[in-house]
């Protein structure tokens, strides 16, 4: 117990510890660096450090520090690792709200989600969410390993990740301690989920311009991938319209095969180039 415990409490250490420092870079002139983290690949490298990293270095330590190190002693370092990451979470909330005491005196999203529905609740669902962090943090990896090569090899568009996976919640004001850490997560999360639905746009109408069977799936999905009403076959039309609407649409503009609405191509006046 004492090793997993001596876990916990480096893994804590060690992530409040860099908080700490980047709470320090703006004051000490190094606010470029803090920019950087802000986005990716910078913020990339911060969420790795603190959520991913500690799932790998607690059962390593585990592991390392017995001599019959195996599946259940490395599956509770890894539970001490997770441990310490929550305990990073609730001292660092503490300490940021100490820190910013009239906003927190002022008004808070947490106040008023408490009294919608009750404080218990609010923060067992939120915590509860937690959970997607490591498969949030698995689609962000595939953006890096799995997309990049379907940019050379069949010519969909690249992107910008900067411009989709960034933070800036954290430079609201009166945004502090609990709310902000929340926030942030949401922040990030967005970008990372609204990048991938992006990606997959190019790679459905690209590969399988067909309109679902299901009525409602259409409607449910057509938010989130207009092509299904701007172009895709129908469902019932056999594979030749099928095969006129991918020629149609590719290739695309300049050789770059996006998904039917991308703005690669539209011209100034937004119509379809």
């Amino acid at each position: 117990m004492l090793m997993y415990l001596w876990i916990a409490l480096s893994v804590a250490g060690s992530l409040l510890l860099v908080a700490g420092l980047l709470h320090a870079l703006p004051k000490f002139g190094f606010k470029g660096v803090t920019e950087w983290l802000s986005r990716a690949p910078g913020l990339d490298v911060f969420i790795f450090y603190f959520t991913v990293l500690p799932l790998f270095v607690g059962p390593w330590m585990a592991v390392r520090s017995t001599l019959d190190g195996g599946f259940w002693v490395g599956l509770g370092g890894l539970v001490a690792a997770v441990a310490g990451q929550v305990l990073t979470v609730c001292v660092w909330t503490v300490l940021h709200e100490m820190a910013h005491r009239e906003a927190v005196r002022g008004p808070r999203i947490v106040k008023q989600i408490n009294r919608s529905v009750g404080p218990l609740r609010n923060h067992a669902a939120v915590w509860w969410t937690a959970w997607a962090v490591p498969i949030f943090a698995v689609i962000r990896i595939a953006q890096y390993i799995v997309y990049p090569p379907l940019t050379w090899l069949v010519r969909l568009p690249k992107y910008k990740h900067a411009e989709w996976v960034s933070v800036s919640r954290h430079k609201f004001e009166g945004l502090v301690g609990h709310d902000m850490i929340w926030c942030l997560y949401c922040d990030w999360m967005t970008g990372v989920w609204s990048l991938g639905s992006e990606m997959l746009r190019n790679v459905e109408s690209f590969w399988c311009p067909i309109r679902f069977m299901p009525d409602k799936k259409c409607e449910n999905c057509k938010t989130d991938f207009p092509d299904i009403d701007g172009g895709w076959a129908a469902f019932n039309s056999g594979m030749e319209q099928v095969e006129k609407t991918h020629a149609e649409h590719y290739p695309g503009p300049d050789g770059v095969n996006a998904w039917f609405g991308h703005p690669v191509r539209l011209t100034v006046k937004g119509k379809k180039k």
